[in-house]
């Protein structure tokens, strides 16, 4: 297959390339003309630079994105690429020039240039069911336009949800790598309640679940969910690491406040995600803390 992927050097990103690299898949990186001047790739990229090839656009151009899809021809797309991952509290021009009219041009530029294009998956968050900040309501109005563009023309569109991910590269002010720097380093954990129900699912299911729905016959506008179907506190997971690491210090729930309107409890529904493609999370997440711990003291 030919996967064309955007936000490829971003978490995820980084790891589903090389994870479609091993597989053999012949993998295209939508990138911005930075990385084309000059500005190197992420280290976990570097490795593989000459595996790759890349193609440059900046999505809220569509003039841009009509040309790298022309360049790129893929068979299949997965768009991971989107602002305000880690900073949700962007403000509402970013989150809909960046999410919402970029994912729009990445859908017209892939399907009216290429309708022979098997599938595109778009990369969603659990925030959009009920948002709080415009990183979620954007991603939200964004999978609106899919699912409009799936239904008037028929194209092949698929959503996956990905539930809260962790695994090694993930940026430092996310909970988990942060938690692993203090208990490392035998400082407490300043942290909120901590009583927040997640879906932690490690990297490595990921890449793995987006590879599968990209490359499985769904019914287009269908969305399916990434994660393991079981809720963990994040007060528990701050405590998994504490343990592990057994360095001292310890997680102080409650010295930060929670963020306004946040969902107490975000779970996968992955019984219905095994009626639609064969695929389910296989990591735990006490074996992928320790693999991220692996990681971490190997650095």
């Amino acid at each position: 297959m030919r996967f064309l992927v955007t936000g490829a050097t971003g978490f995820l990103g980084q790891h589903l390339v090389r994870y479609l690299r091993e597989r053999r898949h012949e993998t295209i990186l939508l990138v911005r003309e930075v990385f084309g001047m000059g500005q190197p790739l992420p280290t976990a990229l570097q490795a593989i630079r000459q595996e790759l090839d890349l193609v440059y656009a900046d999505l809220r151009n569509l003039t841009l994105t009509r040309r790298a899809l022309a360049e790129a021809q893929p068979d299949i797309v997965i768009h991971l690429a989107a602002a305000g991952v880690t900073e949700p509290f962007i403000s509402i021009d970013t989150a809909l020039r960046h999410n919402v009219t970029g994912t729009s041009n990445l859908v017209r530029a892939t399907f009216e240039q290429f309708p022979s294009t098997k599938r595109l998956v778009v990369a969603r968050t659990p925030g959009e069911s009920w948002p709080s900040n415009a990183y979620q309501a954007s991603k939200a109005a964004a999978w609106s336009f899919c699912q409009m563009y799936a239904r008037q023309m028929a194209w092949s569109i698929n959503g996956a949800t990905i539930f809260q991910a962790y695994g090694p590269g993930q940026p430092s002010n996310t909970l988990v790598p942060a938690a692993f720097e203090a208990a490392l380093e035998g400082h407490d954990f300043p942290m909120t309640s901590g009583e927040q129900q997640r879906d932690w699912i490690y990297v490595d299911d990921v890449v793995s679940g987006l590879s599968t729905l990209a490359q499985t016959e769904v019914e287009s506008g269908i969305s399916i969910d990434l994660g393991t179907g079981k809720g963990t506190s994040l007060l528990e997971v701050v405590q998994q690491i504490y343990s592990l690491v057994g360095r001292g210090g310890q997680p102080l729930p409650g010295a930060l406040g929670n963020r306004p309107g946040e969902e107490p409890w975000q779970v996968a529904n992955a019984t219905a995600t095994g009626s639609l493609v064969e695929w389910k999370s296989t990591i735990s997440l006490i074996d992928g803390l320790r693999r991220m711990l692996v990681t971490l003291q190997a650095e």
